[in-house]
């Protein structure tokens, strides 16, 4: 994706700890690179999309998921809550749209590579499950392309939002191995799938679109292909993956965050295909004055997928 998540500000119930090294669950880093420079998603821009993405998100997807709950929580007497690592949790507002969706004591790992996100997501954690429960937060920062099974112990499940388009097909295996290893079900919601809708339509919409699904490709990135390579990951263990469409629908009422939207689609289009460049400028300011006047419409598809592994005894 372009960008990603927000902060809110408030005292939830948090555990401000600070887990072991993150070697130690995330392996060494690649040769060559340091923990210098971390790729920065800005929290206004996450702040802005919150609500879009809460909108958004498949809500059908949460009673197949409050089923696989249950009934693991029936078949584990003795475990206390609900354990949920939620990867690349930018200012956390997964936790702040789940959390008060699902019933019991929840404890959410929040992981992300920058500190500074990581603050925001434990000042904005969430402060009680639906039931009221108690809902705590520890943050662990590290490069979750480099996840490993042991990262994932003891987890009852992994979350991540407008992830995998951003991720290489081995790092979407090593992602499905660490959850095959972990026994956990995963909630990834917003994956980008190459599809843009806007009303009304104009000449150059088709080729902007094009140079942003290949910028979305560059290098190893799958972009808009990750959702049929994280199915056959998850598949080839075993896992059952259910998806459901979760678009993002922005009218006169999202005009801030369409028009964000738009400078940074087209931004990435014109990187991508510099050649787009002095069309793309005149392209811009049309569809921006159109937005402020509240005369653009923009669907931008995503998808969302809930990935249930198999159950002890062969259940799914």
């Amino acid at each position: 994706m372009i960008m990603s998540t927000t902060p809110a500000g408030s005292d939830g119930y948090t555990v401000p700890v600070d887990t072991p090294d993150d070697a130690d669950l995330y392996g060494a880093p690649a040769p060559g690179t340091g923990e210098t420079e971390v790729p920065r998603y800005a929290p206004q821009w996450l702040r802005l999309r919150e609500p879009a993405d809460a909108a958004a998100r498949a809500r059908s997807l949460l009673e197949p998921l409050r089923a696989h709950l249950a009934e693991r929580a029936a078949s584990s007497a003795g475990a206390e809550g609900l354990v949920v690592h939620d990867l690349g949790c930018g200012t956390g507002s997964m936790g702040r749209w789940l959390a008060p969706l699902l019933a019991g004591d929840q404890h959410w790992v929040l992981h992300d590579r920058d500190p500074y996100l990581l603050h925001f997501a434990t000042a904005g954690a969430p402060k009680a499950a639906a039931d009221g429960a108690r809902v705590t937060v520890a943050t662990q920062r590290g490069d979750i392309g480099r996840l490993t099974p042991d990262a994932l112990s003891g987890a009852g499940l992994l979350t991540a939002s407008a992830l995998l388009d951003v991720l290489t097909a081995d790092e979407i295996d090593a992602l499905a191995e660490a959850c095959a290893g972990a026994g956990c079900p995963a909630l990834l919601t917003l994956s980008v799938v190459g599809r843009v809708e806007l009303q009304p339509a104009h000449p150059l919409d088709d080729e902007v679109l094009d140079a942003f699904n290949a910028h979305q490709r560059r290098g190893d990135l799958l972009g808009p292909d990750a959702l049929d390579v994280a199915r056959e990951a998850f598949e080839r263990r075993g896992a059952r993956v259910l998806a459901h469409p979760s678009p993002w629908r922005l009218g006169a009422k999202q005009a801030e965050l369409t028009g964000e939207w738009l400078r940074g689609w087209v931004a990435a289009a014109v990187e991508q295909s510099p050649e787009l460049a002095d069309r793309a400028q005149t392209y811009l300011r049309d569809r921006l004055a159109a937005c402020a006047a509240g005369e653009l419409s923009v669907t931008v598809h995503h998808v969302d997928v809930l990935v249930l592994p198999p159950m002890a005894g062969g259940a799914g």
